[in-house]
Parts: structure tokens; sequence; C-alpha cells
């Protein structure tokens, strides 16, 4: 079978569907990345058209920020014209579709202008068109294509309808070997012709509009060598040339085009308004009170769920981990081997691996919270609220993605085009408690919060958590504001925003976020708690010359009489504490002490500096090896037995619990987003600022907590 393969980019508006068509057309066939060259998230997918018998076409899908016109306002956007007009960048494609929302075609029409007076090989995919018959329009896609000329294709992104002859109409563009002309929907003026002329000679270009973008946005081309650059600094000083006006002519004259084809193109009966359930849900919503209490209510219930209906599976999976250990010790011949797989391995593992119902559920209810078209609502509450603290709506995604994971939250702070706005929105984002957390929130929570009822529905439990996601919300607009009062804003700030219509959520893109995610918190995490739990093992086993030899003897000699099993547990705990790990965690336990913690807690705060849900795990692992009991207990169980060795009593009081939730509620502890705030700021300077603020807030808070509850 002959093979050939094209590269097809989706583009369009924020809103319009385009990443719900890119889940469509790709499935599972899907990867994330950056852009060459770029610090800006890539998605990218295949899926395979079928020409005949003997040939078939391997299509690789780019799906570009969204953006409402090639001029970039933010990073992200920049990245759109990088590659439409660098034909060298591995991402050029060979058809452009341009995803439309039909409910809003002349706004949606201003893009796909702009693309093609760049003369690519486009697809109009006429997206949304159930929300357009809700507002009484109805869309002549015949006719669209006949003024367009260009293949017009009606599709439902969510359901799946047309997705096939949008298939066929990429297959058969990317068939036309002969370049087409442009259709111009912007004639040059003046001076702007010979400008054009002169950009086109001296860098080969053959389409007028493309070298009008190498004047306008030449600085943000990354292709482009400073002595270009400079060069057409000069030009633009020689002709005179106005970017501004440029821009409100050139939108100006695009709309004056459009207006004549959507009269044709698009029919309305009767009044053209919003669906009456989004008018009347929005009313409510969108209430200035009603508004915040709904999203109060809204969060409550979904920690509510996290704790009352990941229980059963939790226990279950912490169960059998236990059950596992324990046949897998019974089963091994006993030695290092043996215990480097249970109590090293498999008990870092388990300690993860429990709180895969909580991930699951947690990434649903926010998946369904975005599908059904809510957070965008909450964005523009909240825009509101966070002006008062420095930054504005488009915050809020950052923030509200900051508890799945701080990573690609502070990367999707790109979107936000002040460059004030973004820094602060980095430097606090990781006060959200992100899902590596939950696993800590909720071992410590079950220790020491009862399983009780408020009014008779309400989990004691899970109003503890919502408690802490608050406690960070609050902590992240308290330093957004003291951060502001320090950083000099440079730029006026504007949010705009487009709200879509509600839907029902599609449950299949509700499941795959669920798997994807789930998937991507224990592969990722388990990759590194499964090196850390092995150096752990090997730190914690082993000890500098004969010193655990010493502390074994020295148990046995004045433990001589006592029954055998409280003996083994003297024994692992005196040797782990002659370790290497042990004489660390005594090294630092001075600094921890004022906080509640003793060393064994210190090995795990130092272990969880690589990623926070490795705690956990840790302590799991450390406590696996300083105890010996007859049955393998469950993670929780472990914690509870353990001892103070200065009271005799239990170590996991409420005090050592609720200290340890507010340092980890506010402690940045994770070198992946220490990696991408650099990353993000170019330098090393906010990182720095970052990590020591948050470490003093932390310490301060669970010292605070820990004298006021001794």
């Amino acid at each position: 079978m002959k093979q050939s393969n094209i590269k097809v980019a989706l583009v369009g508006n924020p809103n319009a569907g385009k990443s719900t068509l890119f889940n469509a057309l790709t499935g599972l066939r899907q990867k994330t990345g950056n852009f060459p060259g770029v610090t800006v998230e890539k998605k990218s997918g295949t899926f395979r058209l079928t020409d005949s018998d003997t040939s078939s076409t391997t299509v690789t899908v780019v799906d570009l920020p969204g953006t409402y016109s090639i001029y970039p306002k933010s990073r992200d956007e920049t990245v759109v014209m990088d590659i439409l007009a660098n034909p060298k960048h591995p991402d050029f494609p060979d058809v452009v579709v341009v995803v439309v929302d039909a409910s809003n075609l002349q706004r949606n029409l201003l893009l796909f202008t702009e693309i093609s007076d760049l003369g690519m090989p486009a697809v109009l995919a006429l997206n949304m068109l159930d929300v357009a018959a809700s507002m009484n329009l109805t869309v002549n896609a015949v006719q669209l294509a006949m003024q367009l000329h260009v293949p017009v294709v009606k599709i439902n992104a969510r359901t799946g309808e047309g997705i096939g002859k949008l298939k066929e109409a990429v297959r058969q563009v990317s068939a036309v070997k002969e370049k087409s002309l442009p259709n111009y929907f912007y004639e040059p003026k003046g001076n702007e012709v010979e400008l054009i002329e002169e950009v086109k000679g001296l860098y080969a270009l053959d389409n007028d509009y493309v070298a009008l973008q190498y004047v306008c946005q030449h600085d943000n081309f990354s292709f482009l060598e400073q002595p270009v650059r400079a060069k057409l600094d000069t030009l633009i000083e020689k002709y005179g040339f106005d970017e501004n006006n440029f821009l409100a002519e050139e939108t100006i004259a695009r709309y004056e085009k459009i207006k004549p084809i959507i009269s044709k193109a698009v029919k309305t009966e009767g009044q053209t308004e919003q669906p009456y359930w989004t008018r009347k849900l929005d009313s409510i919503l969108l209430h200035p009170f009603w508004g915040y209490v709904t999203f109060a209510a809204v969060l409550i219930l979904v920690f509510q769920a996290i704790f009352a209906w990941a229980s059963y599976p939790m226990d279950m999976l912490d169960a059998a981990t236990a059950a596992t250990i324990e046949w897998v010790k019974e089963t091994l011949p006993q030695g290092v081997l043996n215990d480097l797989i249970t109590d090293g391995i498999l008990a870092g593992i388990g300690g993860v691996i429990i709180f895969i119902p909580q991930i699951a559920i947690l990434f649903a209810l926010v998946s369904i919270l975005e599908e059904s078209g809510y957070m965008a609502r909450v964005m523009v509450i909240m825009d509101k609220l966070m002006r008062k603290f420095g930054l504005n709506g488009r915050s809020v995604v950052p923030l509200i993605s900051g508890v799945a994971c701080a990573v690609p939250a502070i990367m999707t702070t790109r979107s936000i085009s002040s460059r004030y706005e973004r820094l602060l929105t980095i430097l606090v984002t990781p006060l959200m408690s992100c899902s590596a957390r939950l696993p800590i929130y909720a071992i410590l929570i079950a220790l020491v919060v009862p399983e009780t009822k408020v009014f008779g529905f309400l989990n004691t439990q899970g109003l503890v958590l919502f408690g802490l996601y608050l406690l960070g919300l609050v902590g992240a607009l308290g330093s957004a504001w003291l951060l502001s009062l320090f950083i000099p804003r440079k730029e006026p700030s504007y949010f705009m925003l487009e709200m879509p219509s509600y839907k029902l959520p599609r449950w299949g893109q509700v499941g795959f976020t669920m798997y994807d995610s789930v998937k991507s918190f224990v592969f990722e995490a388990g990759k590194i708690i499964m090196a850390i739990s092995i150096i752990l093992w090997v730190l914690a086993s082993y000890g500098p010359g004969d010193n655990i030899e010493k502390a074994e003897q020295q148990v046995v000699s004045e433990m001589s009489g006592q029954p055998q099993q409280e003996i083994d547990v003297a024994i692992a705990s005196a040797k782990l504490e002659s370790s290497y790990a042990g004489q660390f965690g005594r090294f630092i336990e001075p600094v921890i002490k004022p906080l509640g913690y003793d060393w064994k807690i210190g090995i795990a705060l130092l272990a969880s500096f690589a990623a926070r849900e490795v705690f956990v795990g840790t302590m799991a692992t450390i406590y696996s090896i300083s105890g010996d009991f007859e049955d393998v207990p469950t993670v929780k169980e472990r914690l509870v037995k353990e001892k103070n060795a200065e009271t005799g009593g239990a170590m996991f009081t409420p005090a050592v619990c609720y200290s340890l939730l507010m340092f980890y509620v506010f402690a940045m502890m994770c070198m992946s987003t220490i990696a991408v705030v650099y990353r993000e700021t170019h330098g090393w300077k906010w990182p720095i600022i970052q990590l020591i603020y948050l470490m003093t807030l932390a310490y301060v808070s669970a010292f605070a907590v820990y004298q006021l509850m001794s």
C-alpha cells in the first residue's frame, strides 16, 4: 500500500470548537509538547485517510492556539503567524482548517479572511450550527463557499457529525498541486504598495499579505535574524508606515467586505438572541451576589464528592496493596531483594495508587464544569474581584487549572496579554492546591477529622478539604496583592471574553479527560516515586561504618527477655535511625521540631521537594522499614501506630497533622514547577523569589498552627 503524509493546522477563535474538533479527529492518537523553539504547549495527533485500495494518507493535525486574528495579543497567539508565515517551520501546514462558530459568523470570518489572504489552502469548518439555529439563524453553506472560494463543511464537533465530509475536503484540497491565487480581502493603499513590492523583492516572497506581515510582525517572527528585522525597521521608516493606522483601516475594510457575504449566506427568522436557558441561567450565575454563592456551592459539592464517592474504592486499593506486600514478603526468599521490592518499591507506589479514585473524580468534575460552559461564567464573575488584587478574569483559568497541576497551569498564563498580570499569576499559581497535594490532604484529614455529617448531608472531611483549597485561593489572592505593591505596572489591563451557550457535557470526552489525567498522574508520579523509593530504601537500609550493626546489638542487649515482636520493631527503628537517611533526618530535626515534626517526617519533607505526592509514598516506605508488623498494615494504619519518641503518645496528633496541612497548603515543593517558572520568566530571579516567599509563608503558618494547637 502506497502511503503519504500531509499536515493540517486547526485555527479558530476561542470557544469556536477547535479543540473539540481536534479530539474528534484524532481520538487517542494525541501527544503534547512544545512548538519547536517556543515554550508554548502544542497538541498534535493523527488520523488516516484511505484514498483507494492501494494508497492511504496519514494526516498530522496540529491544534494551534485560539486567536481572534493573526495579530497576537498574548505569547501563545504569536505561534500562529510564526508558523503560517514560515514554510520552513516543521509544523507548516499543507491545509488550514478554519473552525468558525456559525452563531457569530461575522466575527469568526475576520480570521478566515486573514488566512485566505496569506494564500493558505483552506477548508472552512462550519461548527455550532445547532447554537445558531437556537438563535433563529440559518447559514447557507453553499452560498458561503461560492463567495469565499473555499470548501465549506457543516460539522458538529461535539457529536462527530460531518467529520467524514471534512476529512474528504481536506484530502481534496491537499491533492491540488497548483498554488491558488489568494482572494485578497484587503487591498494595499498608497505607500503600502511600494513597501510591499520592496519587501517581496528583498525576501523572495510572492504574497502581498505575507510581505505586510513581515512589516507588521517581524519582531514576533523567530525565523527572522536580527539584521533582517533591522532592515525592515529601516523600510518602515523610509515609507512612513504607521502600523496602528494600518491595523485600524485593515480591520474596517475586512468587515466591510464580510458584511455582504453574511447578508447573503445567513438568514434571520425572528429575534436573534442567546437561547432561553442560557439567559435564565446567566441571570443567576452572573449575578453579583448569587453568582459567588453558586460558585462556592459548586466547589463544596466537588470536594464532598471527592471524599464521599472515593472512600470505598480507596479502602479497597489500600487493603489490596497491603495484601500484595504481605504476599510478596511470604512468597519471595527473605533477603535484600525482598525488602527492596516490598518495603521500598511497593510501599512507595502503594502510597500513591490509593488516591486514584479521588484524582479521577476531581478531574471528571472539573471537565464537566468546563464542558458545560460554566467555567467561562466563573471567569466573568471573578474578574471584578481579581482586579482588586492586581489580576484579571483570565487569571482564573491558571488558578483553577492549578487545582490539577501547577506546571500546565503556569503555561496557560501565556493567554494573559498583560505582562504584569501574567507575572503575578505565575508567582501565585503554586498556592492553588494541586492534585499532587490531594493524597497528603486525604491521609492527614482521615487521621484527625471524624467522618461525621453536618446538616445531615455534608461530610465533615469534605468540608475540611474545601477549606484547604479555599485557603490556597485566599493565599494566592493575598500574595498577588502584596506582590503588586512591589512590582510596577507598565501597561493597561483589559478583559474580553465571549461566553459560550450552555451545553450538556460530552460524557465520552469527560471519560477521556479522566482517563488521561489519571494515566498522567500515575505514570508521571510513578517514575519519580519509583526512583525516590529505591533511593530512600537504600539510604534507610544502610549506614556509615558499622553503625547499624551496633544499633542492633544495643537493642538486643537492652531488651533481653522482652517479646520477640517488640524486639524486632525496636531493632528496625534503631537501624533506620542509624542509617544515612536517619542521620540526615536527625541533622535537620532542630529546624523542623518547632513545627511538631520529627526526623522521620523530615525525610519525607525533603523527598517531597522532587514532587509533593512523594510525601505519602515516602512515609509509607519509612514506616515499612521502621516496623516489622505481623500483618502488613495499610498506609493509614502505619501512621496511626507511629509513636512520638519523646512523649510515648501518638506521633500524628491533631496539632501535627494540621501543621503539616498548613505547610503543604503554602509550600512550593515541586522541582517541575520551579523549572517551568524559570522557563516562563527567562531567568532565576523570580523562581528564587517565589521559592523564598512561599517557603517562609509555609514555615510560619505551620509553626503558628502547631504552637496554637499544642
